[in-house]
């Protein structure tokens, strides 16, 4: 599982519980590699304000806001001058961490959601499909094929290292799959879009079941 590195701190100031709960988090995460601020509200309407200083993530996070109709502030100063792998990284663990915060609540973790959620998302040649289980036992299957090397100038070997980060932070457990694509923009941006369809889908208020949605009573 990734944890946090040695010397950091994760903090979360969630909004008062009151009737409805508001899913929101804040998420201050300070190593000698990266400074992340974050504020998440899962029943926004897809706005954001990103900078990590790597634009093609900032592209891929406004997308991911955007489709999952997540509210999502993100600032993170890393130290690119060794290189973006810090940043990425954190990043999918700071975001990942906001999640679990903003769906932990006085009914307990994972409660009231439908939990499970899946996407499809073509983009011209390309198809991807996310599917996630938001269900306390983080997981990540990632089977998308990225022949180059690089977009921009970021390493393409990182987007795995993001996914597997939001995952293992989110406790979601996570299958990622690009069926067919030649693009590695297209590729790479459908995973993005199709994750944040399927979290949309299972963060969604579950009405007809209450508490956490599992036989055991607890996720």
């Amino acid at each position: 599982m990734t944890s946090p590195k040695p010397g950091s701190t994760i903090g979360r100031v969630a909004a008062p519980i009151t009737g409805a709960a508001a899913r929101r988090a804040e998420i201050s995460r300070a190593t000698k590699e990266t400074e992340i601020a974050l504020r998440l509200d899962l029943d926004g309407s897809g706005k954001s304000r990103i900078s990590t200083g790597i634009g093609f993530l900032d592209h891929m996070l406004e997308s991911f806001s955007r489709h999952g109709a997540f509210d999502l502030d993100l600032e993170v100063k890393g130290d690119l001058h060794v290189d973006m792998h810090h940043t990425v990284e954190d990043s999918g663990i700071a975001l990942g961490s906001a999640f679990r915060a903003a769906l932990t609540g006085e009914a307990g973790a994972f409660a009231g959601i439908r939990r499970f959620g899946h996407f499809y998302v073509p983009m011209d040649e390309t198809l991807s499909r996310a599917a996630v289980d938001l269900c306390n036992r983080p997981y990540l299957i990632w089977k998308v094929r990225l022949e180059r090397p690089k977009l921009g100038e970021m390493d393409t070997e990182l987007f795995k290292e993001w996914f597997h980060a939001f995952a293992m932070n989110s406790g979601g457990c996570v299958h990622v799959e690009t069926l067919y694509g030649e693009n590695t923009h297209h590729i790479v941006e459908s995973c993005f879009k199709a994750l944040a369809r399927a979290l949309r889908m299972a963060v969604e208020r579950e009405d007809r079941l209450t508490g956490a949605v599992s036989t055991k009573g607890v996720l």
